[in-house]
């Protein structure tokens, strides 16, 4: 396995955490090996970011930004035409977008022929299951089932143990990011 996966957000919206998390859920995996890290200098919230994650059964020793994604992730909708998300991306790579556009549409706004493009209202489900539009968690539930790497119930189960190891969650928080990853996870087209 080897998979480069990189995360358009905005700062503050969990891109570089849902990189991290990625990494954390698939480095689970015997034999499975994960990197995750972001490049941004000392933005505010509300700035482009970008974040990264690598996966491979290999160790991995390049920590450069520097990859052709063969995912790329798109949690901010205000950032459709302001950043290039098919640079330097592989040809016929997946690109799954938090939009709330006709797929169609967007893919002609953003010139995403040859890609392998994926939709989600992320926004939509963030706010409905924790009362915020922070779209991380659903895009990462997105993510699991378009790359078909777990089923959404080993995915909640694993998410659900992390975000409580951090000891930093409220369960009612805990409860509605695992429902936001399960709704991100059924709804993505």
């Amino acid at each position: 396995m080897k998979l480069n996966v990189r995360w358009h957000a905005r700062a503050g919206q969990g891109a570089v955490t849902a990189a991290h998390n990625l990494a954390e859920v698939i480095a689970q995996e015997k034999g499975v090996y994960a990197r995750a890290f972001a490049v941004y200098g000392a933005e505010k919230r509300g700035a482009a970011v970008m974040a990264f994650t690598r996966l491979s059964d290999h160790p991995i020793r390049d920590h450069s930004e520097y990859m052709e994604p063969d995912v790329v992730l798109l949690l901010d909708p205000t950032l459709v035409g302001l950043v290039n998300i098919a640079e330097g991306t592989k040809k016929g790579a997946r690109v799954i977008v938090n939009t709330s556009l006709k797929k169609e549409d967007l893919i002609k706004q953003l010139n995403l022929k040859g890609f392998k493009v994926y939709i989600l209202d992320a926004n939509r489900i963030s706010r409905d299951e924790i009362g915020r539009a922070i779209p991380n968690v659903p895009m990462l539930g997105a993510f699991f089932h378009v790359m078909n790497l777990r089923d959404k119930e080993e995915l909640s189960q694993e998410m659900k143990e992390l975000l409580e190891s951090t000891g930093k969650f409220s369960d009612k928080l805990i409860q509605g990011n695992i429902k936001a990853l399960r709704k991100g996870f059924e709804e993505v087209e």
